[in-house]
C-alpha cells in the first residue's frame, strides 16, 4: 500500500504534468508547496535526522541531476525545480532512479513527438550539427574553437510529463 508521502508526491507532479502541458509551464507555487510539504512530512516521520538525510539530500540531488540539462538549454528551469521537489519526497537514491526513468521517458517521448510533428529531418540536422565536432575531434583532426551557429529548434518536450510518468514508474515499482 502506498504511504502518504507517495500519494502526495504522485498527487503533486500529475498536477504539474497537467499544467506543463495545458500552460508549457511548472508553476513556482507547486513547487514551493511540495518542498514545504515533504521537509513536514519528513518532520513527522519521527527520524531524528530525516529533514537532513531525505529532505535536503533528496533536493539537492534532484536538482543537480538536471541542471546540466538546464544549462544546456535542453530543458526549462520549472523542470529542474520539479525534480528537486521530487527527490525532497523520496530522497537522493529515489531522486537518481526518477530521474533515470523521466530522462529514458523523456526521449521516447522526444522521438514521439519528432515522428507526430514531422520533424525528423530537423532532429537529424541538430543532431549531426553537435556530433561533428565531437567526431573530428575523435579523429585527430585540429578544430579551431568555432560557435555552434543557430539552429532551428524541433519544438519542445513538456518535460513535467516525463518526470510525472517517471515518479509513477518508480513508486510502483517499489510497491510491486
Amino acid at each position: 500500500m502506498f504511504n502518504a508521502i507517495e500519494v502526495i508526491l504522485i498527487c503533486l507532479v500529475a498536477q504539474a504534468a497537467v499544467t506543463d502541458l495545458a500552460m508549457r509551464k511548472i508553476p513556482n507555487v507547486l513547487i514551493l508547496s511540495g518542498l514545504l510539504l515533504a521537509l513536514i512530512l519528513h518532520l513527522l516521520a519521527g527520524q531524528p535526522w530525516a529533514p537532513v538525510t531525505q529532505w535536503l539530500a533528496g533536493c539537492l540531488a534532484g536538482f543537480f541531476l538536471f541542471l546540466p540539462l538546464y544549462l544546456l538549454r535542453g530543458m526549462a528551469a520549472g523542470d529542474v525545480k520539479l525534480m528537486a521537489m521530487v527527490g525532497a519526497f523520496g530522497g537522493p537514491l529515489e531522486a537518481v532512479r526518477i530521474a533515470a526513468v523521466s530522462c529514458l521517458i523523456g526521449g521516447v517521448l522526444a522521438l514521439l513527438l519528432l515522428w507526430w510533428n514531422g520533424r525528423w529531418r530537423d532532429g537529424w540536422r541538430n543532431l549531426a550539427q553537435l556530433c561533428r565536432p565531437l567526431l573530428l575531434r575523435l579523429l585527430g583532426v585540429p578544430l579551431l574553437p568555432v560557435p555552434l551557429a543557430p539552429s532551428a529548434s524541433v519544438g519542445g518536450v513538456p518535460y513535467g510529463v516525463a518526470i510525472a510518468l517517471g515518479t509513477v514508474a518508480v513508486v510502483a515499482w517499489t510497491h510491486r
